[in-house]
C-alpha cells in the first residue's frame, strides 16, 4: 500500500514537473510571438513614415519649385522686360551706330535671357512630372542634354508610352536620371550615354549606363551624396538599386521599381 503510494506521488511530481515545462515554454513563445509581433508593427510604421516623409518631402519641393517660378516670372521677368524697353530705347534715341550696336547687342541678350527664363518660369510652375507620362519625361531630358553638344544621350524604351506610374516613381526616376546625367557629363568625359527603361507587369527596370572614364566606387567622396541620395529615394518606394563602376569601362546604374 505505501509503495502504492509512492508510485502515485511520483507519477504526480512528473505530471506536475511536465505541466510547469509546458507552461513555461508556451509562456516563452508567447513572449517571442509577441515581441516578433511588435518588432513587425514597428518596421512596418517605420516604413509608412518613410513613405510619408518622402510624400511630404515631394510635395514640398514642389511647391518650392512652384514658388520660384512664380517670382521668376512677376519679379525678375518684369525687370528684364523693362531693361529690355529701356535699351531699345536708348538705341532708338542714340546717333553713333557703333554705340547703337552695342546697345542692340545687350538688346539681344537680354531678350534671350528673358526667353530662357520664361520657360523657365513654365516648367517650374506647370507640374510637368504630374501632366505627361515617364517617357516623355525621359525623352524630354534627354533632348537637353543632346541640345548641349557634349556627348550623345541614346534613350529606348519597349514601350511608346507607360501611363501607370505613380507621381511619385515618376519624380524619382526623374530625378535620378538628371543626377546621372549631370554626373556623367561633369566628371565621366563620356562621350555617349544610354538610358533603356523596360515595363514588366509588375517591374519597372530603368538603365542607365556611360562611356566614361569610370572610377572607384570604394573611394567616392563629392560624388557620394548625391549618389546616396538616389539609392535612398529608391529604397524608399521599395526598389532596388545597383550601383557599379570599373576605371576606364564607365559607370553602370540599375534600378527596379515595383508598379
Amino acid at each position: 500500500m505505501f509503495q502504492r503510494e509512492i508510485i502515485i506521488f511520483i507519477i504526480a511530481f512528473f505530471i506536475l514537473v511536465i505541466i510547469v515545462i509546458v507552461s513555461i515554454v508556451l509562456f516563452i513563445n508567447q513572449g517571442k510571438m509577441k515581441n516578433l509581433n511588435h518588432s513587425t508593427e514597428k518596421k512596418i510604421m517605420e516604413s509608412i513614415h518613410k513613405n510619408e516623409l518622402l510624400s511630404t518631402q515631394l510635395e514640398m519641393q514642389t511647391q518650392t519649385m512652384q514658388h520660384i517660378g512664380r517670382e521668376i516670372h512677376d519679379n525678375v521677368g518684369q525687370k528684364l522686360t523693362l531693361a529690355s524697353l529701356y535699351t531699345q530705347q536708348l538705341a532708338y534715341e542714340n546717333k553713333t551706330p557703333q554705340v547703337t550696336a552695342k546697345i542692340e547687342n545687350i538688346s539681344t541678350i537680354i531678350n534671350d535671357s528673358l526667353k530662357e527664363l520664361r520657360s523657365l518660369s513654365k516648367s517650374l510652375t506647370d507640374d510637368i512630372i504630374a501632366h505627361n507620362d515617364l517617357i516623355m519625361l525621359l525623352n524630354t531630358e534627354c533632348a537637353k542634354v543632346n541640345a548641349l553638344k557634349q556627348c550623345v544621350v541614346t534613350f529606348t524604351s519597349n514601350q511608346s508610352a507607360i501611363s501607370n506610374v505613380s507621381y511619385q516613381n515618376k519624380n524619382i526616376l526623374l530625378r535620378v536620371v538628371q543626377e546621372f546625367l549631370q554626373n556623367s557629363i561633369k566628371h565621366a568625359n563620356c562621350s555617349a550615354i544610354n538610358i533603356t527603361l523596360d515595363k514588366l507587369p509588375n517591374l519597372l527596370l530603368l538603365k542607365l549606363a556611360d562611356d566614361g572614364i569610370g572610377f572607384d566606387t570604394n573611394n567616392i567622396k563629392s560624388n557620394g551624396i548625391g549618389l546616396s541620395n538616389m539609392q535612398k529615394r529608391i529604397k524608399l518606394v521599395g526598389g532596388s538599386y545597383n550601383f557599379f563602376s570599373t576605371p576606364g569601362k564607365g559607370t553602370f546604374l540599375n534600378i527596379e521599381i515595383p508598379l
